[in-house]
């Protein structure tokens, strides 16, 4: 098992930059895929970014590509999401979650991911 906590979020100007934290409880961090996905007011849960577990793959939604890097630390047990040029848009709370998949690249649905962190929310101003 393992619990997650987000922090990082706040409120930025469009074209600003944002990282965003995952920290994870366990020593099992570096077995899990670790994802983003964000849920905006009114709308349903979308799939961001995932990782694979040693790092070497990421794989982006198309609204993001180019724009957000995920990252990982299996050391310090930490997940990352930088997001630069951001835009209105953008503006959801932000969670991360931990799967099981087989593999990161498959692993994009939200009921793919066993555990959750609470949130972070991100506010890009026009």
């Amino acid at each position: 098992q393992v619990q997650l906590v987000e922090s990082g979020g706040g409120m930025v100007q469009a074209g600003g930059s944002l990282r965003l934290s995952c920290a994870a409880s366990g020593r099992t961090f570096s077995s899990y895929i670790m994802g983003w996905f964000r849920q905006a007011p009114g709308k349903e849960r979308e799939f961001v970014a995932a990782i694979s577990r040693s790092a070497v793959s990421t794989y982006y939604a198309d609204s993001v590509k180019g724009r957000f890097t995920i990252s990982r630390d299996n050391a310090k047990n930490t997940a990352y999401l930088q997001m630069n040029s951001l835009k209105p848009e953008d503006t959801a709370v932000y969670l991360c979650a931990a799967a099981t998949c087989s593999s990161a690249y498959g692993c994009r649905q939200s009921l793919q991911y066993a555990y959750w962190g609470q949130g972070t929310q991100v506010t890009v101003s026009s």
